[in-house]
């Protein structure tokens, strides 16, 4: 297998994890240390990767290159390397419009886009993770990654059907969460909250569960899920469908507070659901602090 020099632009949790299966397999993953943070240096160098120092010495470098950023940000970081003239895959979490608008950038500078959507968890093991793609490159980034822990189907040939993938499913898995978020604040709100959990351990058991893991989940990345939530609005706008749905579930995660944020430490609430869930009801109906029960 030859080598490829594959630049990733952002060593996040999600694309470090994402490097080293790269890496890996064989290939040389490159990251731009100026301006990155030390965890992000540390987590980079754990994962394998080779510094350049700068965006503009990583371009220089790749064959590819491979954008994993929060969703609000994506198209900003691809104007920003605008002009590369390789395969550019945009794995983010945006709208089929929004990877339009990045395939534009990318295709006036004389590159080309893959379009990538990626369900799961940061890849540690096989069968956890994958990485839809389309676009006319897309089976060629598929073959980047054969036989390590992420799994990469082709879902077309047309830029925008990976991303639409991406959409649907986290309509559903995070815009859920944020649904039952708004309606533990609710019941807490109305003082019915022990009867709505009597009921639900009776009717749908998983419920009172889910909704503690999901309040764990939007105080760690709720941040993130916001720009998420609002990609997801507006395809749905697009189709001719309401958008209410999700740009509410937008507006739930932007009033999670975020690790750090709750006078608590972020570890010990993630480990205590219930502490996780008090303090995100409480932001959410607005008060500092989780009411006495």
């Amino acid at each position: 297998m030859s080598e490829t020099r594959i630049g990733l632009l952002h060593p996040g949790e999600m694309g470090s994890a994402v490097g080293r299966a790269l890496a890996e397999r064989g290939h040389r993953v490159l990251y731009a240390s100026t301006g990155r943070s030390d965890a992000s240096r540390e987590r980079a160098a754990r994962a394998g990767l080779t510094d350049t120092s700068t965006v503009a010495a990583l371009l220089e470098d790749s064959q590819v290159v491979l954008s994993i950023c929060p969703p609000h940000a994506a198209v900003d970081v691809a104007a920003e390397v605008a002009g590369f003239q390789g395969i550019y895959v945009d794995a983010n979490a945006v709208a089929p419009a929004t990877v339009h608008e990045i395939a534009a950038l990318i295709h006036g500078g004389g590159g080309h886009l893959v379009d990538g959507g990626i369900v799961g968890p940061p890849p540690e093991r096989a069968g956890t993770t994958r990485m839809y793609l389309s676009g006319e490159y897309a089976t060629e980034i598929a073959g980047l990654f054969a036989d390590t822990v992420l799994e990469t189907p082709v879902v077309g040939a047309d830029v925008g059907l990976a991303s639409a993938l991406k959409m649907c499913y986290a309509a559903w898995t995070k815009g859920t969460s944020a649904l039952l978020l708004a309606i533990r604040a609710l019941a807490a709100h109305e003082r019915v909250d022990e009867a709505l959990l009597a009921e639900w351990r009776r009717s749908v058991p998983d419920l009172a569960e889910r909704s503690v893991s999901a309040a764990g989940s939007a105080h760690q990345k709720g941040w993130r899920w916001t720009g998420e939530m609002e990609e997801i609005a507006s395809t749905f706008a697009a189709a001719g469908l309401p958008a209410g749905f999700h740009q509410a579930a937008a507006e739930i995660f932007a009033r999670t507070p975020p690790p750090g944020a709750v006078g608590a430490d972020a570890s010990a609430l993630d480990q205590q659901g219930a502490g996780a869930l008090d303090h995100v009801v409480a932001a959410l109906l607005g008060s500092p602090e989780p009411r006495d029960r």
